[in-house]
């Protein structure tokens, strides 16, 4: 057990952007909201799962939507109290603790500045090992665990309970209720016990999050590339540098989808980098290389600072590296490609680990 301060969230927020691979919600917003948590009622409690009893209730908080959405729809931090409160009723037992659901940016914040204001534990575990667009994109669907009981609640006052079938359906329900809200709602999803977390959760994603902030944040300060720091840190690959000569986004049936496409530079000059994200990048390609495709991870980094950019951050004119990063194994099992895999968002490519994309340069189909 330890305490979280000012800043480890700085630090957090950073590595939560770049390991939600252009999604998760604004590290920003997020960072702010935990931070204005931690000003009013002090440090909040990590704890790691070894510390958590197995018949403990846990339930996981988070933002579901259009990350371009919060640009303009702030959360004030009173939609996860209704949420989680709604549910903890409902379900008629103490919540132990709160988690985060993914690796991103508002939503590896979001846990902690509800827990600072209930006066909770953060278990320091999460459900992707990154940020995935949809709710049954989780390792707890992996072992048949149920994202229902579940509740959205949004900044108008309502709150919505769904109880349903399976997670796919509650996925859809869940995705048609946050557009009749505006885009976004806030979450109070996949109630689990401890011991459910400890065997399906993947394990100290804060403390990774914290360590890539703190690496990009002390090169820096040290004139040293953060860039190969975070690849040293991560077990990454550089795919590709260039300059962003297009962005082409909207947000439609409640996520921000997407291409952009970067003109190589340096060793990469004559190619043309297309990237694909529904919230999150999802497959990165030239015109004849395959260079990176999900579960693994791809993030948008700015060349001088080493600071990832959210898919709603793209710009013309940008000068950025493209990093991959091997996903958690639990992704690369047949459930989990199947579930989260290229064919599954309707590109025709088999999934390759991005280490061997790199080792034998695999060309795009």
């Amino acid at each position: 057990m330890r305490f979280i301060g000012k800043q480890e969230i700085e630090d957090i927020a950073i590595g939560a952007a770049l390991l939600g691979t252009g999604g998760g919600g604004d590290p920003y917003i997020g960072k702010l909201m935990a931070l204005q948590a931690i000003e009013e009622f002090g440090p909040i409690k990590l704890l790691s799962v070894d510390e958590v009893p197995d018949d403990a209730l846990i339930v996981p908080s988070g933002m579901m939507g259009a990350p371009t959405v919060l640009v303009e729809k702030v959360p004030s931090g009173d939609e996860a109290l209704q949420a989680f409160k709604s549910l903890e009723s409902y379900l008629g037992k103490k919540i132990f603790a709160t988690m985060p659901i993914e690796a991103g940016g508002i939503n590896s914040l979001l846990p902690l500045a509800l827990a600072a204001r209930l006066g909770l534990p953060v278990v320091d575990v999460d459900g992707m090992g990154r940020a995935f667009p949809e709710l049954q994109m989780v390792t707890f669907y992996l072992d048949g665990i149920s994202a229902t009981p579940m509740v959205l609640a949004d900044e108008k006052g309502n709150s919505t309970l769904l109880n349903t079938i399976d997670n796919v359906w509650a996925e859809r329900i869940a995705r048609s209720a946050t557009i009749q809200k505006g885009g976004s709602v806030m979450l109070a999803i996949y109630p689990m016990s401890g011991k459910n977390i400890k065997e399906s959760g993947i394990h100290n994603i804060l403390k990774l999050e914290e360590d890539i902030g703190k690496t990009i944040r002390l090169a820096k300060a040290n004139n040293v590339d953060p860039i190969k720091e975070v690849l040293a840190l991560t077990g990454g690959f550089e795919l590709f540098r260039g300059k962003v000569s297009d962005v082409n986004r909207k947000t439609e049936t409640g996520f921000a989808r997407g291409t952009a496409k970067m003109d190589g530079l340096a060793n990469y000059k004559g190619e043309t980098l297309q990237l694909r994200f529904q919230n999150e990048h999802l497959i990165a390609q030239t015109e004849d290389r395959l260079l990176c495709v999900t579960p693994d991870l791809i993030a948008v980094l700015d060349e001088e600072t080493g600071l990832p950019i959210t898919t709603e951050g793209l710009k013309y004119g940008a000068r950025c590296v493209v990093i991959g990063i091997p996903c958690d194994p639990k992704w690369r099992t047949e459930k989990g490609i199947e579930t989260c895999g290229p064919k599954y968002f309707g590109y025709a490519v088999d999934y390759v680990p991005v280490e061997e994309l790199v080792k034998k340069g695999t060309r795009a189909k």
